[in-house]
């Protein structure tokens, strides 16, 4: 049924999902090979009503978030309740793959490679970010999954929050940064064709004339996605 269950998560079959836990409320609690639960599948599965639909059977339940859902969620106060816990009371193994940051919760590591900051700044809120900064995450942790990215990254790849980004380059991300395949993240912005996303990078440093291991500037990648506007104003940079 677990793997069932996931595929109607992924195609968001929200009576499915509904009518699965209702019969067997333990999948509340489950996760796949891999450690990712039910719900952060909601979330990376872009599936809201079926995230929000979790949320509250979860809560119904009194069970528990982890750092990472309540980071994904964009929930502080969840976010507080998991880092005052006791660190064998997640239901996820936290990965301490940093030796600096052994005894500082904040800065683990998914089952999946992502720090708490790097799900706030993909798929939570500017106030989560904020938190999670103010309790010492590291602005610059890379994923140890095939992305090696950084926050700042997840952040311009898919919230695409204004407000998120600044916090992120005021805590000090580098703009030029670098993660798989030599994307920075003003590659990111020109993908999506965010001018004032581009902007927020170039102000804070971003360099417009770095290439990626395929030979292209962010313009040019602007410009083989029909942004023609965004990439001839890159290329005047």
């Amino acid at each position: 049924m677990s793997q069932q269950f996931l595929k109607y998560i992924q195609r968001g079959a929200t009576a499915e999902v509904a009518d699965a836990v209702a019969a067997d409320p333990t999948l509340l609690t489950w996760r796949d090979a891999q450690g990712v639960s039910a719900l952060m599948w909601s979330i990376y599965s872009g599936q809201t009503i079926i995230r929000n639909f979790l949320l509250v059977q979860i809560a119904n339940a009194n069970l528990p978030l982890d750092l990472f859902e309540a980071a994904a969620v964009g929930d502080p106060a969840e976010i507080v309740a998991t880092l005052e816990a006791a660190p064998d009371s997640s239901p996820q193994p936290l990965l301490q793959l940093d030796p600096s940051a052994a005894s500082n919760q904040v800065n683990s590591y998914s089952s999946d490679g992502w720090t708490a900051l790097h799900l706030a700044a993909a798929f939570g809120t500017p106030e989560a970010v904020a938190l999670l900064l103010q309790k010492g995450a590291k602005v610059d942790a890379v994923s140890t999954n095939p992305q090696t990215n950084q926050p700042l990254h997840a952040a311009l790849a898919l919230s695409r929050n204004p407000e998120t980004i600044q916090l992120l380059l005021q805590a000090g991300a580098d703009p030029n940064a670098r993660q798989t395949a030599g994307f920075t993240a003003l590659f990111s912005a020109a993908a999506a064709n965010r001018r004032d996303l581009a902007e927020l990078l170039i102000n804070a440093g971003a360099d417009p004339t770095l290439t990626n291991t395929f030979s292209q500037t962010a313009a040019s990648y602007a410009r083989e996605r029909t942004h023609t506007e965004l990439a001839d104003w890159l290329e005047r940079l």
